[in-house]
């Protein structure tokens, strides 16, 4: 079993945001095989179970919020046959222009507080692979990075999106799984 945790936020208020790629890939991959989400409490989670490329997957939205996502990522470790090595993590990154999505196996968190609180509970030098997608940094020097993360997409961007996010996936498909 492999297990891929999109990071985000819960609430309605944080749906169409920036911090919420890794949500929205998860929901288009559990579309794509036709499995809905479930509420799993002791992970602090929804997760959905699908088949892709013969292989069963675990998707997981922690619903912890971004700051206490490794929370979600050690239950998951603990309650499924899953190791490190069999995880995927998808998370936005400002770093890079907006959708651009690389894999990447190892590294800091490079500041995003979602990856660095999975990087916490792991012992130290443990390699996660992740797929990072490109946000982009805010259009003015005034907008904090912290308010950009969390504003709702722009037309354009919304307009691009199912193309990143099918980007995403296809990467996951060919580089990953």
């Amino acid at each position: 079993m492999k297990a891929i945790i999109g990071l985000g936020n819960p609430g309605k208020e944080y749906v169409r945001t920036r911090h919420n790629v890794g949500f929205l890939v998860m929901d288009q991959l559990s579309k794509n095989n036709s499995e809905g989400f479930r509420s799993k409490n002791a992970l602090e989670a929804e997760i959905s179970e699908i088949e892709m490329k013969g292989e069963r997957v675990l998707l997981v939205k922690p619903q912890t919020f971004m700051n206490a996502s490794g929370r979600t990522l050690a239950a998951v470790l603990s309650k499924y046959p899953v190791t490190i090595e069999d995880v995927l993590v998808v998370y936005d990154d400002a770093d890079l222009s907006f959708a651009d999505v690389r894999v990447k196996s190892s590294g800091s968190s490079a500041g995003h507080r979602g990856m660095e609180s999975i990087l916490n509970i792991l012992p130290k030098r443990t390699n996660v692979t992740r797929v990072r997608v490109g946000i982009g940094r805010p259009a003015h020097p005034d907008i904090p990075l912290d308010k950009h993360v969390l504003q709702a997409w722009t037309d354009q961007e919304e307009e691009a999106l199912p193309g990143v996010i099918d980007q995403t996936i296809s990467l996951i498909l060919n580089e990953w799984l």
